[in-house]
């Protein structure tokens, strides 16, 4: 539903003439996530098919009323946790799985978004959410790169929080390689500041939310702590 909203909103009104099946089989990079673009070995035998991705979103386009569109998309929008939030560009390390992998593997390209409730990771590549973070649930520290001079020694934001593996409660690094982790940096701390003002404004003890530096007097950080990978 929501990419046909999209199409309706950058497409215009529905033409007969121009916005058939074939179109939309063409430009479904466009409208459509990579989960349904990319079908299995018998996607062929949908093809066709009226519970086909481009024959459904085709459908809803066709019919969508010019009345209250927009609103409609916000509607979808506003359930999102990072709705409001500024983007940041970013990369985390992949996951080595073997040999090859270990030659082969890049980055993952991602989205950091932070808003004034936390900190979202999304995978720019296949458009989904890594990791969500409200800002009583992390710590985070920024980076100088060790090479200041190399243009492909980047700096980094480092986000660190707990989570449940076996029954036991874990720390979990996250480091986020952005040219902009600066800007990153400054924006949590901002949103943090508030928050521990709105905190001291109500009598709540917020000395336990207060993030422990890990860096020198340079900002850069003591020890090597080793980036989380995600796996899908």
């Amino acid at each position: 539903m929501l990419g046909s909203i999209q199409a309706r909103i950058e497409l215009g009104p529905y033409n007969p003439q121009f916005h058939t099946l074939h179109f939309f089989r063409e430009q479904h990079g466009r409208f459509l996530p990579a989960h349904m673009r990319n079908g299995g070995w018998n996607s062929w035998l949908r093809l066709s098919g009226k519970d086909a991705p481009e024959v459904r979103l085709l459908e809803h386009y066709r019919r969508l009323p010019d009345r209250k569109l927009h609103k409609k998309y916000l509607e979808f929008c506003w359930t999102l946790p990072f709705y409001g939030s500024a983007f940041f560009q970013g990369q985390i390390e992949q996951p080595v799985r073997g040999l090859t992998s270990l030659i082969t593997h890049q980055d993952i390209p991602v989205l950091v978004g932070i808003n004034a409730q936390g900190v979202y990771v999304i995978n720019n590549v296949l458009c989904t959410l890594l990791v969500g973070l409200r800002y009583e649930e992390l710590s985070w520290d920024f980076a100088k790169p060790s090479q200041e001079d190399n243009p492909d020694c980047l700096p980094c934001l480092f986000l660190q929080f707990r989570v449940v593996e076996n029954g036991t409660h874990v720390s979990k690094i996250l480091q986020i390689f952005s040219k902009q982790a600066v800007m990153m940096d400054a924006l949590i701390t901002g949103f943090v500041e508030d928050l521990k003002q709105k905190l001291a404004s109500t009598g709540v003890d917020n000395s336990t939310q207060i993030f422990e530096n890990n860096g020198d007097t340079n900002g850069r950080c003591i020890g090597q702590m080793g980036s989380w990978s995600f796996s899908y």
